[in-house]
């Protein structure tokens, strides 16, 4: 499904990939985000380190009815309390999607998928 909006000289069409990257940049740039993960865990349980060119593997964008609703897998930096990151992605993902693109989220569910080590 994609957001359809309406200009001066046409139509804009956005797609569910575009709003996944623009949700995983503005994710990773929040502190304690170490990066994005992939949904699908490996089978003993690591978790894949996402580059930038693929954020929109660890974001899923889906339609509950007229509802947007946005599932993002993260990985934390180990020491920072996971509710204030959690909240602080929340809240700058929403920000960013309203700024950029003028959709409003109903829902931004964050699933932490490990906790890494990081070099400071």
């Amino acid at each position: 499904m994609t957001i359809e909006m309406n200009a001066n000289y046409g139509q804009i069409d956005v797609t569910n990939d575009v709003i996944a990257t623009i949700a995983g940049g503005a994710a990773v740039d929040c502190y304690g985000i170490v990066g994005m993960a992939s949904q699908r865990q490996l089978k003993d349980g690591l978790t894949e380190l996402l580059g930038r060119d693929n954020f929109a593997r660890g974001v899923i964008v889906r339609y509950d009815g007229d509802d947007l609703v946005i599932d993002m897998y993260t990985i934390v930096s180990y020491g920072t309390r996971i509710s204030e990151v959690a909240h602080n992605v929340q809240t700058k993902v929403k920000y960013t999607l309203d700024q950029m693109l003028g959709v409003d989220v109903d829902a931004i569910n964050i699933f932490v998928q490990g906790v890494r080590m990081t070099n400071t």
